[in-house]
């Protein structure tokens, strides 16, 4: 009978373990999203054809280039093709991104704050308890470092030139890796497409670490 309790106990933590295992191998990546369809009647956007659409400054920007992939791959998982030649809709890519130091809560520190420190040492006398030394340390680490990145897509009907439907999704966090990050922004600014719900809207998405 020991036996038996002592293979079922192996057996849940080991299976406690692998479950450890697994979500510390995901994150979660928690953007803010809006999005807003301006589609006229007798128009779908479903299995529309695209092209991409540049900005003057975006011509040479090899990062741009990056930002197209990551929003075709997006685009196709909603069923939106590229096609150049054919195109019905003119796709403009935004994206930015910036680093800030965080508090404890992950909120951007304000310019003034400086790291400090404190040691205090000494000793007395209590009545009663007899004497005793007191030592205490307080010190202000320097803050974590997060990121806050943004993207978005703006789709215009190449026939009547109107904006059709405009979406952006934003993160902030501690994770450095750029690419993974900016790639599940376009993944969360398309989230129900091409019916979104009004207002903003919280998509969360988990990604290997």
């Amino acid at each position: 009978m020991n036996t038996i309790v002592r293979r079922f106990a192996l057996a849940l933590a080991a299976a406690a373990l692998g479950l450890l295992s697994g979500c510390a191998s995901m994150r979660l990546i928690d953007s803010d999203v809006i999005s807003v369809p301006a589609v006229p009647a007798g128009m779908s956007l479903k299995g529309a054809t695209y092209r991409f659409e540049r900005l003057p400054s975006q011509v040479n920007n090899t990062e741009a280039g990056l930002a197209e992939q990551q929003a075709q791959a997006a685009m196709t998982a909603v069923g939106l093709v590229r096609d150049d030649a054919h195109a019905q809709l003119s796709v403009m890519v935004g994206f930015s991104g910036s680093s800030y130091l965080a508090d404890p809560w992950g909120r951007p520190l304000g310019p003034g704050w400086t790291p400090h420190g404190n040691i205090v040492i000494g000793s007395g006398m209590d009545p009663g308890f007899g004497s005793h030394i007191g030592f205490g340390v307080g010190m202000r680490f320097p803050p974590p470092t997060h990121y806050r990145r943004e993207v978005s897509l703006i789709l215009r009907d190449l026939k009547s030139g109107q904006v059709v439907y405009e979406t952006r999704a934003s993160h902030a966090g501690p994770w450095s890796d750029s690419v993974p990050i900016f790639a599940t922004l376009f993944q969360a600014a398309l989230a129900n497409f091409p019916n979104p719900p009004p207002g903003m809207r919280r998509v969360n998405i988990e990604v290997p670490r």
